[in-house]
């Protein structure tokens, strides 16, 4: 701290750090600190921004330039940038992209503050929600759940931990799922086709989710259509939760 305070620096800027800052270095810079969050604020304040809006399905995020206070996220917003969520989307995908856009409008924001044309607005507290991190035991998911929610799982739980599930024993984890029209009355978890291109599972809502990408325990991750070559995978098998 002593060394910042040191510089005598006239802004300071977070980035991807999930810790609350004391007041007394958010004093230290002349026009005080901001933060490039990863989300459209008041919406997923937190540690998990992108992962909770995929796993939640939300078709819209981005990146708010923030002013940084004590807490957590709560700071009044300088800018901020839109980016649509793809239904196949995945939270790398996503993250990558609002990465290269927080590097552009952080630019914008500076200048404006340099040249004293920046404005903020107070964020809107009625429509706060939060982005719990992400956790190992969120991967083991419940086939019981509907299609939809598996999908957006398989797509938000990445690069880690992944949705993970067992196989004649063996665990799996899952990179790439699709939803399709198809519906089943089978039990959820059932393998209701395994064919090389149409690895298929029922859900607890009847619907049918397409498995595109698979990873066995301690191989590297591969198409459905390579799993299946190497491994005979019945209909009417199951896939546990793992």
């Amino acid at each position: 701290m002593g060394r910042m305070a040191a510089l005598g620096p006239d802004v300071g800027v977070v980035a991807a750090y999930g810790k609350l800052l004391p007041e007394s270095l958010l004093q230290i810079p002349r026009l005080g600190m901001i933060n490039v969050h990863a989300s459209l604020l008041p919406r997923w304040r937190g540690a998990a921004p992108v992962h909770r809006a995929v796993i939640a399905g939300d078709d819209i995020t981005g990146v708010t330039i923030m002013r940084v206070v004590k807490e957590l996220d709560a700071g009044a917003a300088f800018k901020a940038v839109k980016r649509v969520i793809g239904p196949d989307d995945t939270s790398v995908e996503v993250e990558r992209d609002l990465a290269e856009m927080g590097a552009e409008v952080l630019i914008e924001v500076l200048d404006q503050m340099a040249s004293g044309k920046a404005s903020e607005t107070p964020q809107d507290e009625s429509l706060v929600t939060y982005a719990a991190k992400i956790t190992k035991a969120e991967g083991a998911v419940d086939w019981g759940l509907p299609a939809e929610r598996i999908h957006n799982l398989v797509r938000g739980l990445q690069p880690w931990p992944l949705v993970s599930g067992r196989i004649a024993g063996t665990r799996v984890l899952l990179h790439r799922t699709e939803l399709t029209q198809a519906v089943s009355p089978d039990r959820p978890g059932t393998i209701v086709r395994a064919e090389p291109d149409r690895f298929e599972v029922v859900a607890g809502d009847g619907h049918v989710l397409r498995i595109r990408t698979i990873q066995p325990e301690g191989r590297r991750a591969m198409s459905a259509r390579e799993y299946l070559a190497g491994r005979h995978v019945p209909p009417g098998a199951r896939i546990e939760r793992g």
